[in-house]
């Protein structure tokens, strides 16, 4: 394992909608055990890059590398890498029909080939994980949105993946939710998990961030550690956009 290299390497990225550019030229790189969490306002691109990473969204120029390996552009080459790409989202996105340790379990058993025996002795593991190990035969509908949200979070877990995204997995909850999948994403980070964060909890972004992505008008304005970042922002634009949300 080259441990220099970045696991998650972008150059150059780009993306259009239409005649919108929504990411102008992207360089980033995340290394191994590391917790990256990208912020900055409604519109500047953060969930498209998080969704260029795991080619949800196709980027129009650029490299996207992961573990060295540029993503590739389809068929199984590419269900390979999203299950080593795991990702949470804003909405939860559970199989309403099947219940929550099928949920689970349906990655594992079908992209990883695991026995149902197996993949059903990790789900239980990884729910109990994140606090929800007495729901497993409930359906995603009897549960409250925090506790769907945890259970997404162990699914992306249940394929081991090399790297988990998270686009923006708290924006959907009440705020009492909010606390319960902050605890269990500062955990995976507390356990050395590979983490990309789109976020609006500032909080979260001080306590467990390796570092601070701040995004602005679809590139990266500014990089720092959390404590120098919140301390001592370099740009106009991010001094202004922690004005308005630490005033909240």
């Amino acid at each position: 394992m080259d441990t220099d290299r970045p696991l998650v390497k972008l150059r150059g990225v780009r993306k259009s909608f239409g005649a919108a550019l929504v990411l102008t030229g992207i360089d980033l790189d995340v290394r191994r055990g590391e917790v990256v969490v990208v912020i900055g306002p409604s519109g500047s691109g953060k969930s498209t890059l998080c969704r260029c990473i795991n080619r949800l969204e196709t980027a129009d120029e650029g490299v996207i590398e992961i573990d060295g390996k540029a993503l590739p552009r389809e068929g199984k080459e590419l269900a390979r890498l999203r299950a080593d790409v795991g990702m949470v989202f804003q909405s939860f996105n559970l199989f309403a029909h099947k219940t929550v340790r099928e949920n689970v379990m349906l990655g594992p058993v079908r992209v990883r080939g695991l026995s149902r025996e197996e993949a059903r002795e990790r789900a239980d593991r990884l729910l109990a994980r994140v606090g929800v190990g007495d729901h497993g035969d409930k359906f995603p509908a009897q549960l409250s949105g925090g506790q769907q949200q945890r259970v997404a979070i162990a699914r992306a877990l249940a394929m081991e993946p090399e790297v988990l995204l998270f686009d923006e997995p708290t924006s959907a909850l009440d705020p009492e939710m909010i606390h319960e999948v902050l605890d269990v994403m500062t955990g995976l980070a507390a356990e050395g998990m590979t983490m990309i964060v789109v976020t609006h909890e500032m909080g979260f972004a001080r306590e467990a961030a390796d570092r601070v992505v701040f995004m602005a008008d679809g590139g990266i304005a500014e990089t720092a550690a959390p404590e120098t970042f919140f301390a001592d922002p370099k740009t106009a634009r991010a001094q202004e956009f922690l004005a308005r949300v630490l005033s909240h």
